[in-house]
């Protein structure tokens, strides 16, 4: 999938949001100005929540329980290791009852659930960006 413009990359979080259900994880890669937090800004809208959804660059977890279900939003960017996601209870959020949005996964790669969705931002210019969705382990195959 092509976006050409940070409103029609929140357009697809939209849409991709009316897919998802309680429990799923979403992996969230690319580099810096990807587009990550307009796809999770879309999300967030998709699934109802309301108000700003923010970076949680320094709080590595941000949740909005005011959708059809619970966001919760991670940034493992600041992370020293994966003891600091056990020590806060990621493992209720990741695969609970909400949806997990989680940036940078690879700074914490033994922490990846074996089910999750692949979602690989990619500029292919000022404002275009290319998108894929890659379901791991038993995800389900979403079409948007």
């Amino acid at each position: 999938m092509r976006t050409a413009s940070p409103n029609e990359t929140r357009a697809l979080g939209r849409r991709l949001a009316d897919a998802l259900q309680p429990g799923d994880v979403l992996l969230l890669y690319g580099d810096l100005g990807a587009g990550k937090s307009e796809m999770t800004r879309g999300i967030a809208e998709g699934l109802g929540v309301s108000g700003p959804v923010t970076s949680p660059s320094f709080t590595i977890l941000n949740v909005y329980e005011d959708g059809r279900v619970p966001l919760y939003h991670f940034d493992w960017y600041r992370l020293e290791s994966a003891e600091e996601l056990y020590e806060m209870g990621m493992d209720e959020y990741l695969g609970g009852d909400g949806v997990a949005v989680v940036e940078w996964p690879t700074q914490c790669p033994e922490a990846i659930p074996e089910t999750c969705l692949a979602v690989k931002l990619t500029p292919t210019g000022e404002n275009e960006r290319e998108i894929t969705l890659t379901p791991m382990g038993d995800f389900r195959t979403i079409n948007i």
